[in-house]
């Protein structure tokens, strides 16, 4: 068994735990997404997604998960800002993460790119590493699977354009994705309590990532203040 099915069998069936922190956000740090990470897997977590390479590189010494990596980057000509970049895809690699996300929308990439010349030149780059292709829609997921993604999330349900008055979590998108597609389908998006979890997993996707609902107490605390208030 090679080391990506080893990857891939490692988070089939369980919840990945997503742990990330912007520059605004009170828990910042890498030192405590590590530690948000430790609590994860101590809490049964079968996986972690990450933001930033040094981010990726603190949790690596502390858990022994799989790890999907990411790198958010804001650029002005462009909506993407999931590993929108080459030079994105290169830092990850530094830090070595099992998985790398990246926006696998029909959105044009910085610089005018499309996703198609995005992605050609980077699995020439880096044969061996798996690629997962985040999502917001069928077509999206079709489009992954034909560039070569290994797999695909649900992740940008509901942050574009066009589906950014859908309900999430988007249960009717994860069965259509799981029932369509060939590769491992990944639930992410607006999980909120264990109940959604379940019904996620139960349309067959690979795996599913909560992360707000876990790993964000302020958004957490926003919710419970928000029914105080009615």
């Amino acid at each position: 068994m090679n080391k990506n099915t080893k990857v891939l069998d490692r988070i089939k069936g369980g919840l990945i735990v997503s742990c990330q922190a912007l520059d605004h956000e009170p828990l910042y740090s890498s030192y405590i997404m590590s530690r948000m990470a430790y609590a994860a897997q101590m809490g049964g977590a079968s996986g972690i997604r990450a933001n930033s390479p040094e981010d990726i590189q603190e949790i690596k010494e502390t858990v022994d998960l799989p790890i999907i990596g990411l790198y958010k980057k804001v650029y002005k000509d462009s909506e993407v800002y999931i590993t929108p970049t080459e030079e994105c895809v290169d830092a990850l690699m530094e830090s070595n993460p099992d998985i790398i996300a990246i926006d696998a929308t029909n959105r044009l990439r910085p610089y005018g790119v499309t996703l198609d010349e995005f992605f050609k030149k980077i699995r020439n780059k880096y044969p061996n590493m798996l690629f997962m292709g985040d999502c917001s829609s069928l077509e999206d997921g079709i489009h992954a699977q034909e560039l070569g993604f290994d797999l695909v999330g649900t992740t940008l349900c509901g942050y574009t354009k066009e589906t950014k008055d859908v309900e999430l979590p988007n249960i009717k998108l994860m069965k259509e994705l799981a029932s369509t597609l060939r590769i491992p389908v990944i639930a992410e998006g607006g999980i909120w309590s264990p109940e959604q979890l379940k019904e996620a997993m139960d349309t067959g996707v690979h795996a599913a990532v909560v992360g707000t609902a876990i790993t964000r107490p302020m958004e957490i605390t926003k919710r419970f203040v928000n029914a105080i208030k009615g």
